[in-house]
């Protein structure tokens, strides 16, 4: 159901560089004050947990990531890899489920 997020990665052949829509930036931070820099720190930081997310897949592949920041906030990300492009659509903090599931790994 879900992989690590290296497993993802490793599908992509180059550096993996973040492609941020200016929209996306301003909704994340207006709607759930997410800056930009934090959801590049919870692909980065473990541990991180991947899933693919089908039901929002029907264009292109997409998945959704339960991570963290520097500061420790915990993170739900949607994102879609292009190419070589991580290009992140939405990040929140996580709900009470989401993180009682990303404290079990």
């Amino acid at each position: 159901m879900y992989s690590s997020i290296m497993h993802i990665m490793l599908k992509v052949k180059q550096p993996v560089v973040f492609n941020w829509n200016l929209h996306n930036i301003h909704k994340s931070w207006n709607k759930h004050q997410v800056d930009y820099r934090e959801c590049e720190q919870a692909f980065i930081n473990q541990p991180n947990l991947v899933f693919e997310d089908l039901k929002h897949s029907q264009v292109e592949p997409r998945y959704t990531l339960f991570g963290k920041s520097d500061k420790e906030r915990i993170l739900y990300l949607t994102y879609f890899l292009r190419n070589t492009q991580i290009r992140v659509i939405s990040a929140r903090d996580m709900n009470n489920k989401e993180r009682k599931r990303y404290e079990a790994i």
